[in-house]
């Protein structure tokens, strides 16, 4: 064997091994990223039923045991927090995903209905916030209103928002829609049973919101 063949049959070797190792690292990678986002849906899994669950004891409490911050909320927040991380992960088309925000979508307008009954029950005046978005390309500023959000529902403890895809086939979610009489002018605000469209900035939004009945817990927090 000459020497440019020997060379050209080593360079073949080095450069499958060099491929080889880089596709078993992509491979072992994405097989750990993948088991790591399985994990992921089997917790949302968990706190799906353990919220289940929640809505029937809740259901029997005295109104001593309840406030306005009391009946769900921090769960749903974290929920939604491990839901959109398994969105990115897998895409939002992917089947799994989309029957895990289905799932979540439910949960939130059970919370939202239960919580009526309660403040309506037990005297209580929380606010309530109906978001309304899309991740099809064709609402160009609900990423921006979503964040807003996200920090007025750290700002105002009372503040009870409920984010829902506006383009999920979920007939409960469609009779919320049909309900509130929202079109697909995105993003929708309903707040305190008001539609609100083309809002999406901080100040726009708070503009909207009853901050008398907000003011209280903001304070406290600042104190």
């Amino acid at each position: 064997m000459n020497s440019s063949i020997r060379n050209a049959l080593i360079a073949l070797v080095i450069t499958t091994l060099i491929f080889g190792t880089g596709f078993w690292t992509a491979q072992t990678y994405n097989n750990l990223r993948l088991k790591e986002v399985r994990a992921i849906q089997d917790n949302i899994a968990i706190d799906i039923l353990s919220l289940e669950t929640q809505f029937e004891l809740l259901g029997q409490l005295s109104c001593t045991n309840i406030s306005e911050n009391s009946v769900l909320s921090s769960e749903l927040n974290a929920l939604a927090l491990r839901l959109s991380y398994t969105e990115n992960q897998l895409g939002s088309e992917n089947a799994e995903v989309l029957n895990l925000k289905k799932q979540y979508s439910l949960l939130q307008i059970k919370d939202y209905l239960l919580m009526q009954q309660v403040a309506k029950k037990c005297n209580l005046s929380p606010v309530f916030v109906l978001y309304f978005y899309s991740n099809e390309g064709d609402c160009a500023t609900c990423e921006q209103a979503g964040n807003v959000l996200t920090y007025l529902r750290e700002t105002y403890k009372e503040l009870r928002v409920y984010s829902f895809d506006y383009r999920l086939d979920l007939g409960a979610l469609k009779t919320l829609i049909t309900v509130n009489k929202i079109n697909q002018d995105l993003p929708v605000f309903v707040i305190d049973g008001k539609v609100n469209y083309g809002l999406s900035d901080l100040e726009s939004i708070e503009n909207v919101l009853p901050l008398e009945k907000l003011a209280t817990t903001t304070n406290e927090t600042d104190n």
